[in-house]
């Protein structure tokens, strides 16, 4: 995924990923994974998208 273990942990613990637990090891489907990194694109999208615009309306940003 491309993060640090300690943030793949936050977000298992946060629910944002579905994982399971056999005894200490940690087992998390590949489909998961893949739908997080989808959704966090699209959401990263949309922000760029809305920086954009706002940066547009105050004279900053001319697609021209």
């Amino acid at each position: 995924m491309g993060c640090s273990q300690p943030f793949l942990k936050k977000l298992l613990e946060e629910g944002r990923i579905e994982y399971r637990q056999t005894g200490r090891h940690i087992r998390i489907k590949l489909e998961d994974v893949l739908k997080y990194r989808q959704q966090m694109k699209k959401e990263q999208k949309k922000y760029l998208v809305d920086i954009m615009n706002f940066d547009k309306e105050i004279g900053l940003y001319d697609p021209e």
